[in-house]
């Protein structure tokens, strides 16, 4: 069965794959992406005030689109001791309502660290998924959200990934390396967003019981 996940950004599907591969290989699952229908993709506002408003928006606007098993996923960005008027939230990309691309998005980050000192920050996720016109699920739950690390001022001297600015600010609080100096399992370890595997599992288990076996 053909999921999309409704995002167009290829290293985010490349990340989602390889955290759902075990219930691709259970359930026969083929997660594709946005650009992968070369459909024309509708518009979505993303105008809530948490992930979980946005994410709903977005799978719900996906499956009118394209009436097919939809999720999607939404984040916000939080910081420990940093005013509300420079906590980005939902708005991690968008500052003052303009879109900023990967290296506006380290310049205008680092120069928050600068004026806090180190940043300590987590991400809040949340996740969407329309089955079909009556079923939906969604949620966000702590074990959703990322450890907290640190944003720092100074970027990593070399490495940068396309799709993940913020990476190359990054610090791992207990190792005290950049995101990019650390072996992936150490990395999926500081990601810490289990919670999306297990949504999914007791989704698809939902499904198979409730939908006799529809997967």
């Amino acid at each position: 069965m053909k999921i999309l996940y409704g995002t167009g950004n290829s290293a985010k599907l490349s990340a989602m794959k390889s955290r759902l591969e075990s219930l691709n290989q259970k359930y026969n699952i083929e997660l594709i992406g946005l650009k992968d229908l070369e459909l024309e993709i509708p518009k979505v506002p993303e105008d809530g005030s948490t992930p979980l408003e946005n994410a709903h928006q977005k799978a719900v606007a996906y499956y009118e689109a394209f009436h097919m098993p939809v999720f999607s996923c939404d984040s916000g960005l939080y910081f420990d001791n940093v005013p509300d008027a420079d906590q980005p939230g939902v708005h991690v990309r968008t500052v003052h309502g303009r879109y900023l691309t990967d290296e506006e998005m380290r310049a205008h980050y680092s120069g928050l660290a600068r004026k806090y000192g180190d940043l300590t920050a987590r991400y809040k996720n949340a996740v969407c998924f329309v089955y079909d016109e009556a079923r939906l699920f969604e949620a966000m739950e702590p074990s959703m959200e990322s450890a907290k690390f640190l944003i720092t001022a100074e970027p990593h001297s070399g490495i940068r990934r396309k799709g993940f600015p913020l990476d190359s600010l990054s610090i791992d609080l207990r190792t005290g390396k950049y995101f990019y100096d650390l072996p992936e399992s150490e990395l999926e370890q500081v990601a810490v967003e289990d919670g999306f595997l297990q949504f999914f599992e007791q989704v698809f288990e939902n499904l198979s019981i409730r939908g006799g076996n529809c997967l």
